[in-house]
């Protein structure tokens, strides 16, 4: 169900969401809302790899730049955390490790050397599209030292990028209907 006009919008980060206080010191924080029409999902887990599997090719080729990268500093790279996603044991969404589900949210993240994060994806609002419902994606990065600070001032500019163009990608593609798994 594709929608001619998607745009991700920032957004306050949502007082429902379990990550919004999750860190008590925070080096980054950022939320993401975009508008889900009327007929839409309203499963997380579903919007959420929906999301992750229709993701614009450009960020694949991002994330094996930043693995070249980062590889020598000793940190978890995305082809790593893909095979741990191939583990049938494994709970994991995409190559993040899911953190908690409910019926509104999931959290994913991951924790490494340099920072933990955790990536909110809320559904909210009421059950049709006058109502207002929406799927915000809020992102939390607690940062252990400096070179999780470096590391964050680099990434930051892209991670929103990517966010805001995964939102605008599913609406365009059409997001999966109620009722659908």
């Amino acid at each position: 169900m594709p929608i001619e006009l998607s745009f991700a919008t920032p957004v306050a980060l949502p007082a429902q969401s379990s990550i919004t206080h999750l860190y008590q010191s925070v080096n980054l924080a950022d939320a993401f809302a975009i508008r889900l029409p009327s007929g839409a999902s309203d499963d997380p887990d579903l919007l959420a790899r929906f999301i992750f599997a229709h993701q614009p090719a450009w960020i694949g080729k991002l994330l094996n730049l930043r693995d070249l990268i980062v590889a020598g500093f000793g940190l978890k790279t995305a082809r790593h955390l893909a095979t741990l996603a191939q583990d049938a044991k494994a709970e994991r969404l995409g190559i993040f490790k899911v953190y908690r589900t409910s019926a509104t949210e999931v959290v994913v993240g991951e924790d490494d050397t340099h920072l933990d994060f955790r990536l909110s994806i809320l559904c909210s609002g009421g059950p049709e599209a006058d109502s207002g419902r929406e799927l915000t994606l809020s992102t939390v990065v607690h940062c252990h030292n400096l070179l999780g600070r470096v590391y964050i001032f680099f990434i930051a500019p892209f991670h929103r990028m990517v966010v805001k163009a995964s939102l605008r990608r599913a609406a365009h593609i059409g997001w999966p209907v109620r009722g659908a798994r």
